[in-house]
């Protein structure tokens, strides 16, 4: 994961409830992700610990 990079998560907050998401990478520092969510549109901090799962969005090209 880079800035600048949009991937597509799986996350357990701290209550332990799993999601999935479409993240922006701001910064990765000290363990913590900052990124705009891309279903929201919201800055959000996820904990590097706590991404169960990430990989990388391909965009689809239309010719």
């Amino acid at each position: 994961m880079n800035a600048g990079q949009i991937v597509e998560i799986i996350y357990q907050d701290k209550s332990e409830k799993i999601t999935q998401r479409k993240i922006e990478i701001l910064g990765i520092r000290a363990g913590r992700i900052r990124a705009t969510c891309l279903t929201t549109g919201a800055p959000r901090v996820f904990l590097v610990a706590s991404v169960l799962s990430w990989q990388p969005v391909v965009e689809k090209r239309h010719a």
